[in-house]
């Protein structure tokens, strides 16, 4: 389905010439996100800071702008759609944030959020504090550190009413990284596609394990794609045991089963 944006013709399939604001606020809309005014503009600066980054170091493979538009920022606000994942005034941390997606998007929607963006690499943290300096943005901290060493430290434990993460790890080991992280009685969510029934059902033990409990996913597509796309909720009813994570690298390797 070709959407009409304006006097921009916008697909998924087909780039486009130069992204907009308009562009953008017609997208928000046509997916049902809330969105302040504003937002569409901090989306286009952020979006060309990342263009700028990326012609000289890898920070997205994704560079369709139209692809952009749906893959970094609509699908990042889509959780916005469902009020009761992300709670007003909530601390939320982005683990494996990359190029700053889901938490920056959310945190330039949602001014009450405390956001943490976590990342491995510290050249990708220079660059999400370019868009903070360039935004003027109050409510984002960046933190450097691998998911495991990040949930060992007293100032990150169990601190979090929310955990996200995006195109970090299968379920398994997701759970291994960002369920220590959160508080008892918060959520881990993660952004998946909509086929997840395997990866789901081999994550059962881990979240058990971990202290968490999977609810029913949301499945989701977004406006004129076939896009299929989930969000799984894991509430988190008791405290992570003190042996979790274990060493960087072994959860991938060893993952709970």
């Amino acid at each position: 389905m070709v959407q009409i944006l304006g006097s921009e013709v916008y697909s998924p399939a087909a780039g486009v010439k130069e992204m907009t604001e308009e562009m953008l606020e017609q997208r928000l809309t046509e997916c049902g996100i809330p969105f302040s005014p504003d937002l569409p503009g901090k989306l286009l600066k952020y979006h060309e800071l990342l263009l700028e980054w990326n012609a000289k170091m890898d920070l997205t493979a994704v560079t369709e702008e139209a692809d952009m538009i749906d893959r970094h920022y609509v699908d990042s606000l889509m959780a916005l759609t469902i009020p009761e994942l992300i709670p007003q005034g909530a601390s939320l941390i982005d683990v494996g944030t990359g190029a700053g997606s889901p938490g920056l998007p959310l945190a330039l929607a949602r001014a009450d959020l405390r956001v943490t963006l976590m990342d491995a690499q510290q050249k990708r943290l220079n660059f999400l504090q370019a868009v903070l300096d360039a935004l003027d943005v109050q409510n984002v901290t960046l933190v450097h550190a691998r998911a495991e060493d990040g949930a060992r430290r007293k100032e990150h434990r169990e601190c979090y009413d929310v955990a996200v993460a995006r195109a970090v790890a299968p379920l398994p080991v997701l759970a291994e990284y960002l369920l220590p992280y959160v508080k008892v009685g918060g959520r881990f969510v993660s952004y998946k596609s909509g086929k997840l029934n395997e990866e789901l059902a081999a994550a059962q033990k881990a979240i058990h394990v971990l202290g968490g409990e999977a609810k029913e996913p949301v499945y989701f597509q977004l406006t004129g794609t076939e896009d299929e796309r989930s969000f799984v909720c894991i509430e988190k009813g008791k405290a992570t045991p003190k042996k979790y994570p274990r060493k960087a690298g072994t959860p991938a390797k060893e993952p709970i089963q």
